[in-house]
């Protein structure tokens, strides 16, 4: 079967305009999936005089960002980065953003680092506040409530070097790595609800309404056994990723299929972006997903070094979890060894990376991974004098946690793929404007219809750069910015 036309793969017809009944619903804006993009468009339509519909597959809102911790990443001198003494600029934050962005779009990234500070303001305006405080250590989130954390790689090589350092990992005030966003999500329903929107559970577009022009100008819509059609002048998408469409991974980011651990939601099925081909939008780096197998908490074995099959260091180890994994997986045979010294290797209280084994000696060790004779020993001299002085010109693995590891025994930590537990998700979808507009192959527009969220391609683009509450960060900012403007194109039409 071609894999256009497979189920998984398959882009719905559209609904042309022409056939809509003239005692179709109407709305200004029309809203697909309930999670923080889409909570934070309609929101912010309503909030400007629209009357919008918000459309949830599921019986609950919240999507798949009420499963994650609620990291935002934000900065520019944030109130919380100003209370805990981090001083941080907007240029310093487009700086850093341009040069670890894969395809940088510096018109997205300045309009989202300009505008950080009012939307951390706006954040805390739906009903919560960032705790003004700092988390020190490494860590994938916060491990209770602290509000900031460096969350990418701002303080690696060689980012570090040319632009200053600031943390951006502002974390909700719920302890733990998960479900943080709750409460957020939970608020905006409120505020959703407040400002007059309509929003219907268990009801899933099927379809896009396009005219003759190519515009979009509605919905198709399907409740269990229930369907109809409601005209909008500006249609948002805000369904999720592809992570758990086989099909779909398999097309475009097919590391996700091979023995992985999916984060996402029943609904993160890709049908928004494949909603937005029917009506012609192009589709950009759907081919890089995020991928990570954290070998931290404790912080302590970051001062350990990473070895390949060959016995050889090719990351420093200090980099963001997401940006070591995505080194480990272009290794020989996806596979690599964290190795720490007795004075370094604690109790993991995160099992993603298992403990191989246990060595006596480095020769032990390295006849015991079947590296090749005399590799590790090399590796690890060369790693233990220079971290001795402070110092990894090999890698440029920052001073703070560089230690020698020549403490026996030592402990070995399987980071190859099959082995530890990779999760992942995918970063790819429709290609937009600043204000969310949905661009087709020729990079002109669609009329009426926008993108945020998992299933729109705005700052994070692949997981060397990533940093913890992109995500987040930019779906609601972009989110936002789609509601506005396809609140605006409505009033227009109805001048």
């Amino acid at each position: 079967m071609n894999a256009q036309t497979s189920s998984g793969m398959a882009v719905p017809a559209v609904v042309p305009a022409a056939e809509l009944p003239g005692d179709a619903e109407r709305f200004d804006v029309v809203v697909v999936g309930f999670g923080i993009a889409g909570g934070c468009a309609a929101l912010e339509a309503a909030r400007s005089g629209a009357r919008v519909l918000l459309l949830e597959r599921a019986a609950v809102h919240g999507g798949t960002s009420s499963m994650s911790g609620g990291h935002f990443y934000l900065g520019g001198g944030t109130a919380v980065q100003k209370a805990t003494g981090h001083d941080d600029s907007v240029e310093a934050m487009v700086r850093y953003l341009m040069e670890s962005t894969k395809d940088p779009d510096e018109e997205k990234i300045r309009a989202y680092c300009e505008g950080s500070v009012a939307h951390f303001d706006w954040l805390e305006s739906l009903g919560f506040a960032f705790e003004r405080s700092y988390f020190p250590g490494k860590a994938v989130i916060q491990p209770g409530t602290e509000g900031l954390m460096f969350t990418g790689n701002e303080k690696v090589w060689p980012f570090r070097d040319r632009i200053s350092p600031a943390p951006r990992g502002h974390k909700v005030p719920v302890p733990g790595d998960t479900e943080g966003t709750k409460i957020v999500m939970d608020l905006l329903r409120d505020r959703v609800e407040e400002a007059g929107v309509e929003v219907r559970y268990e009801t899933g577009a099927t379809n896009l309404v396009v005219d003759a022009d190519g515009a979009v100008t509605g919905v198709a819509w399907r409740n269990f056994d229930q369907t109809g059609v409601v005209a909008a002048a500006g249609v948002v998408i805000a369904a999720g990723g592809f992570v758990m469409n086989a099909d779909m991974v398999a097309a475009y980011t097919p590391a996700l299929g091979e023995k992985l651990f999916t984060l996402g939601g029943t609904y993160d099925d890709g049908l928004g972006i494949r909603l937005g081909q029917s009506a012609g939008a192009a589709l950009e780096h759907m081919d890089e997903p995020f991928i990570t197998a954290p070998f931290y908490p404790p912080s302590s074995l970051v001062k350990g070094l990473i070895v390949n099959k060959l016995g050889e260091r090719f990351v420093a180890e200090d980099s963001y979890h997401a940006r070591t994994s995505y080194f480990v997986l272009r290794q020989p045979g996806a596979a690599a060894y964290l190795i720490a010294d007795s004075d370094h290797m604690e109790e993991q209280r995160m099992p993603l990376v298992p403990l191989k084994d246990g060595y006596e000696t480095i020769e032990e060790m390295e006849a015991g991974l079947e590296l090749p004779p005399g590799s590790l020993a090399a590796t690890m001299a060369r790693y233990n004098e220079h971290a001795a002085r402070g110092e990894d010109p090999d890698f440029h693995k920052h001073p703070d946690w560089l230690a020698p590891q020549t403490n026996g025994p030592w402990g070995v930590y399987d980071l190859t793929l099959g082995t530890a537990l990779y999760a992942g998700f995918t970063l790819g979808g429709m290609a937009t404007t600043v204000d969310g507009e949905v661009r087709r192959a020729d990079g002109s527009v669609i009329g009426g219809l926008y993108a945020a969220g998992a299933c729109a391609s705005n700052i994070a683009q692949d997981g060397a750069g990533y940093c913890s509450g992109t995500q987040l960060g930019e779906g609601s900012f972009f989110g936002r910015r789609a509601g506005l403007a396809a609140a605006a194109r409505a009033r227009g039409a109805t001048r």
